[in-house]
């Protein structure tokens, strides 16, 4: 895993003045479950096993725009942690890349460089990045960095107050730090740099975009795990908000048309570059 080729994990794409780095940090198997018949979603899912499981990849971004350095999701923990023991114990069929850690040394930024971090959602594969333990004690890895998560997924939920959940251990560290911001409005976090809230995966879900120099870019965190679901609006897997993750939908497809945004969702297979066109009635999902 060490040896892996950083091309194989990461990813670099100049938009205007904005770098936009994709790190993959591995995959996993999932099922998602869609509320129709089975031959119509196995038709749109070609690459879906005899379960009904997706191979999903486990992106994180990082934008660098003027005097910002933001890490768009940390992700998850590193490969060698007790962590990711148990994730992988969560999960089918786990992989792991060198991780974020061992990416952002690559790319020559020190964990301290990092100015901002938004978390899309409150998922433990979305969450565990932010931590690392130091002389027995778990603190921020990214010890300057302001942490900003939905409103809904940090205070409103009730698994911040369970000790043994990847929330509260995580989130709960930044927070005691000082370092944690609630958003429930959309808000410029650095210049053309902003956070969205995007209701239906979670409550509290956001979406990020940035604009450069007439280029735009969308990471739209698991708004969408595949991309039959931009063809597919309504479908979405059980226990989410529909009407609120279709409107969310709507919302970041209308606003990226227009200019032809350049577009990421966390869980697509590397590298996860694409962008969505009109089709007929409805829309569809371009890789590259």
């Amino acid at each position: 895993m060490s040896a892996m080729p950083a091309s194989e994990y990461i990813a670099v794409r100049q938009l205007g003045d904005a770098t936009i780095t994709l790190i993959n940090e591995g995959t996993l198997d999932w099922a998602p479950n869609y509320p129709v018949p089975e031959a119509e979603w196995r038709a749109a899912l070609p690459d879906a096993d005899a379960a009904g499981r997706l191979t999903l990849g486990l992106h994180v971004i990082h934008v660098k725009l003027g005097d910002a350095s933001i890490l768009l999701d940390p992700g998850c923990d590193d490969p060698d942690t007790d962590w990711n023991e148990e994730f992988s114990g969560r999960f089918d069929n786990v992989t792991r890349t060198p991780g974020l850690a061992v990416a952002l040394n690559h790319l020559g930024i020190t964990p301290e460089e990092i100015t901002h971090i938004v978390i899309t959602h409150g998922h433990d594969d979305h969450v565990a990045g932010l931590a690392v333990i130091r002389d027995g004690e778990r603190v921020p890895r990214f010890p300057n960095a302001r942490v900003s998560i939905g409103r809904a997924d940090w205070a409103e939920n009730p698994r911040r107050m369970k000790p043994e959940t990847d929330l509260a251990r995580y989130v709960g560290t930044v927070e005691q730090a000082g370092l944690l911001d609630l958003v429930d409005t959309e808000r410029e976090i650095a210049p053309g740099v902003t956070i969205i809230p995007t209701p239906g995966e979670t409550a509290g879900h956001l979406a990020v975009r940035v604009d450069s120099n007439g280029k735009r870019f969308f990471y739209t965190g698991d708004l969408f795990h595949h991309a039959a679901e931009i063809a597919h609006l309504d479908w979405i897997s059980p226990n989410r908000d529909q009407a609120a993750m279709v409107a969310s939908r709507r919302r970041v497809i209308d606003e990226s048309l227009p200019s032809g945004a350049t577009n990421v969702f966390t869980h697509h297979p590397f590298p996860g570059w694409g962008h969505f066109e009109v089709d007929g009635d409805g829309y569809r999902w371009v890789q590259g």
